[in-house]
């Protein structure tokens, strides 16, 4: 199984799909469903990988703009074991257990909405922001930090999400 490369085309049409679904709640998802059933339902998923065990997993993202992802992690028929939102506190704080690389993030919550680089020159460091409701309620960013190399995660804290600053003169609402 290949990793498929993000494209703003490809999540906006996921998007369109997932909104389309109405009130149809891609977490609800039987395990056992065939991921084709699923994709039918919901659209194609934004990406397709193996997880840090090695077993097939999709991610149905609406970044960069949107706040919501689910995952989904595959047996080997193609089958979906459980569909999960991955853009949450909780979810995020799995990124405490070992050590992550950037594939793997990737991966467990898709595409990031931003990748920039913080920090002085020698310590700079690659940042993933995802967009997400932060206690399900504040509009906010998870940085997730990838060392200089922009390689193996390092640490991650939230933030709230600039586009929602009215000093900025931007509400997406």
């Amino acid at each position: 199984m290949s990793t498929r490369v993000f494209s703003a085309p490809g999540a906006f049409l996921s998007g369109i799909a997932l909104s389309l679904a109405g009130c149809a709640n891609i977490a609800a998802t039987p395990p056992g469903t065939p991921l084709d059933q699923v994709s039918a339902r919901f659209g194609a998923p934004t990406l397709q990988c193996l997880n840090r065990q090695g077993q097939p997993r999709a991610v149905w993202s609406r970044q960069p703009f949107g706040q919501y992802a689910w995952g989904a992690d595959l047996d080997g028929q193609g089958r979906v074991e459980s569909v999960v939102p991955v853009l949450t506190d909780a979810h995020f704080q799995i990124l405490r257990q070992g050590v992550w690389t950037a594939e793997q993030v990737r991966c467990e919550f898709g595409p990031p909405a931003e990748i920039d680089t913080v920090g002085l020159p020698g310590t700079r460091q690659v940042v993933w922001a995802y967009r997400y409701r932060q206690d399900q309620v504040w509009n906010s960013l998870m940085y997730v930090f990838m060392g200089a190399d922009g390689r193996q995660v390092t640490k991650f804290h939230p933030g709230p999400d600039p586009r929602y600053d009215r000093d900025r003169g931007f509400i997406p609402y």
